[in-house]
């Protein structure tokens, strides 16, 4: 038993470094703090999209519409 609690606590820290990686990318690429953070909790956004969406001159509201 406490072997998968140290396995859980250890994938939980993994999840938690993705979605930390995924929200600062998204706001270096222009999304506010809500809507980096939305979109770094959604596994199905694909991030390069997001990224080069606004880099690429599009509205972070209109690239949200798009991802979500």
């Amino acid at each position: 038993m406490a072997t998968v609690e140290i396995e859980e606590v250890q994938r939980e820290s993994e999840e938690e470094r993705v979605i930390k990686w995924r929200n600062e990318e998204l706001e270096r690429a222009g999304f506010d703090q809500f809507a980096a953070l939305e979109l770094a909790l959604r596994t199905d956004v694909d991030l390069h999209r997001a990224t080069a969406l606004v880099r690429g001159g599009c509205p972070q509201e209109t690239a949200r519409r798009i991802l979500l």
